[in-house]
């Protein structure tokens, strides 16, 4: 995992799980800890997650959001969106370009 980034723009690329985590959660909450206005969390680049890593982003959304601060995820890729849509945690988050219709579940239409 590679975190780049400060306080206003964090880019998470790698893997986000159970070996990575504390090390994200620490870096991410001092960009909350030590910024102002939205925090911007770039997925752009993330090539894995498990439970504990969407642990890593609800814990960082929640604290934002004590700081008067808001969690913005950008470039999430198309499985995470359709994970966040199961769990319902797409209500929550501020996802930007979020496109609903982009995870509808393609019919196969057979060949005749």
């Amino acid at each position: 995992m590679r975190i780049r980034g400060d306080h206003a723009h964090v880019a998470i690329e790698g893997r986000l799980d159970v070996r990575t985590a504390a090390d994200a959660r620490s870096v991410l909450h001092q960009a909350v800890d030590f910024g102002h206005g939205d925090l911007v969390l770039d997925l752009t680049r993330l090539d894995s997650w498990d439970a504990t890593g969407l642990g890593v982003i609800m814990g960082t959304h929640r604290r934002a959001g004590r700081g008067g601060r808001r969690l913005v995820l950008r470039g999430v890729p198309a499985q995470l969106q359709r994970l966040l849509v199961a769990t319902k945690l797409h209500r929550i988050l501020a996802i930007e370009g979020y496109a609903p219709e982009a995870l509808a579940t393609e019919v196969a239409v057979p060949a005749g």
